[in-house]
C-alpha cells in the first residue's frame, strides 16, 4: 500500500476531540470522500477509507463517459452524532478544513452524518460547497450544481433519491453474484445490519427484486421473523438515524440480541452500519454463502480469509457500495439526470457490469474478490494519471 499524499489530525480546541483528513492520491488536483462522525473513529480507519476511495473512483473509470474519476480522500471525526457538542465540533473542523475543500477535496455525507447537516455546517464554516473542488472541473458548473439540486429533491416512496441509489448498488452486486452462481431470488434469505441510509435501501431493493429480509439490527438490537419482515413498514417506522420504532413489529416478529444477525439462517448477510463488525472471533457463527460489504472495511482481513476458507464469499465494499460517490460525479459531469428511472438504470448496469467484472477476475486469478477488484482497480490507475494527471 502506498503512502497517503496527505495525512493530517486536528485536536478541536473546545472538547479536545480529534478529526482526520487523509488524502491518499489526488487526480487532476482533486480527490472524492465523505466525512464521517463516530465515537472511536480513528486516523488508521480513516486512512484505509481514503485507500478504499481511490480504488472506488478508479474502478468507476469509463473511457467513454463525462465522469473523470478523481482521486480519493476520507475525512473522519471521533465523536458520536447525537453528542449536543457534534454540530458545534463539526463546524470548526470544516472550518479549519476549509482551504483543502476549497481546492483539493470533495466531500458529503457518511457515516453519522447526513447531508443536510454537513451542507448546513459547511455554510456556517464559509464553504460554497462541500464539493466546491470539483467545479473548476466542469464544462457547465451551474448546471451541474442545477441538476445535483434537483437530483437531491427526488423521492421515491417517500425515500430520497440520494440514499436509494446505494442501495441499489448493493443490491445489484447481490443479484449479479446470485446470477453467476445460478440462485433463483426467491429462494435467497438475507439479513441486513444498519437500517440507516444505505441498510434501508438495500433491503428495499432487495425485496423487491424477490429476496426475503429475515432479519434487520440497528442499534437497539436485532429484529427477526424467518417468513420475512415487512420492510416497507420498517422503513416507515424509523429515524433519523435509522433506529426502528418497536411498536411497528407484526406478531411474529422476533426481538433479538444486536449481534444475533450474525448467526441468521440466510444466504445473504450485508454489513451495513461500521467498520470491523466482522472478526477472526465471531466469524464463525456465520452461515451466509455470501457477505456484501455495504458498509466501509466492515470484515477484517483475518476474518475473510478464515471465511474464504469455509466457503464463504466477501463481496468487497470498494464494489458493492461504490454507487452512492458514482451517482454525486454521474449527475454532476451530465451521465445522468435528477430522474430516478433514468439513475437507477445507469447504476444497475454499471454495477452489474463491475461486480461480474470482479467476480470474473476472481475466479480467473483464483483469488478473493476483493484482491481481484484491487487488481482491477490498480491496472486502472496508472492510465487514468496518464490521461489526466496525477500528483503523488
Amino acid at each position: 500500500m502506498t503512502t497517503p499524499l496527505l495525512s493530517l489530525t486536528w485536536t478541536d480546541h473546545v472538547t479536545g476531540r480529534q478529526g482526520f483528513l487523509v488524502v491518499d492520491r489526488l487526480v487532476r488536483g482533486v480527490s472524492s470522500g465523505g466525512l464521517r462522525m463516530r465515537p472511536g473513529c480513528t486516523l488508521d480507519e480513516v486512512t484505509g477509507l481514503a485507500r478504499g476511495m481511490s480504488m472506488k473512483e478508479a474502478l468507476h473509470y469509463d473511457p467513454e463517459a463525462r465522469y473523470i474519476p478523481l482521486g480519493g480522500a476520507k475525512g473522519g471525526i471521533d465523536c458520536d452524532p447525537r453528542d449536543p457538542e457534534a454540530y458545534g465540533l463539526l463546524v470548526r473542523y470544516l472550518r479549519t478544513m476549509r482551504p483543502y475543500i476549497e481546492n483539493h477535496w470533495t466531500t458529503g455525507e457518511d457515516l453519522g452524518l447526513s447531508q443536510d447537516v454537513v451542507d448546513r455546517a459547511a455554510a456556517e464554516a464559509g464553504l460554497v460547497s462541500s464539493v466546491q473542488a470539483v467545479y473548476p472541473l466542469l464544462d457547465d458548473e451551474a448546471g451541474a450544481r442545477s441538476r445535483l439540486a434537483d437530483a437531491f429533491a427526488v423521492e421515491v416512496d417517500g425515500i430520497g433519491l440520494d440514499e436509494l441509489v446505494g442501495g441499489c448498488g448493493v443490491a445489484e452486486a447481490v443479484l449479479t453474484a446470485l446470477d453467476r452462481a445460478g440462485v433463483p431470488y426467491w429462494r435467497t434469505r438475507a439479513a441486513v445490519q444498519g437500517f440507516g441510509t444505505m441498510g434501508g435501501a438495500t433491503a428495499r431493493f432487495l425485496t423487491r427484486a424477490g429476496l426475503t429480509v429475515v432479519a434487520v439490527a440497528d442499534i437497539k438490537g436485532t429484529i427477526a421473523n424467518p417468513a420475512g419482515l415487512d420492510i416497507e413498514a420498517l422503513l416507515a417506522a424509523r429515524d433519523a438515524y435509522g433506529t426502528v420504532d418497536r411498536a411497528a413489529l407484526r406478531p411474529g416478529d422476533r426481538e433479538l440480541p444486536g449481534d444475533a444477525w450474525l448467526s441468521a439462517e440466510t444466504e445473504v448477510l450485508v454489513p451495513a452500519a461500521v467498520s470491523y463488525v466482522i472478526d477472526a472471533a465471531n466469524q464463525g457463527r456465520i452461515t451466509a454463502r455470501w457477505i456484501a460489504e455495504a458498509a466501509n472495511m466492515p470484515v477484517r482481513p483475518q476474518a475473510e480469509e478464515m471465511l474464504a476458507a469455509r466457503g464463504v464469499t466477501v463481496l468487497p465494499d470498494v464494489v458493492v457500495n461504490s454507487a452512492t460517490n458514482a451517482w454525486w460525479w454521474w449527475t454532476m459531469f451530465g451521465d445522468v439526470g435528477p430522474d430516478a428511472d433514468e439513475v437507477f438504470t445507469h447504476t444497475r448496469r454499471s454495477m452489474r457490469a463491475l461486480t461480474d467484472l470482479t467476480l470474473a477476475r476472481a475466479e480467473t486469478d483464483g483469488t478473493t474478490p476483493r484482491a481481484a477488484a484491487h487488481a482491477i482497480a490498480e491496472d486502472r490507475l496508472p492510465v487514468i494519471a496518464e490521461r489526466f494527471g496525477e500528483l503523488r
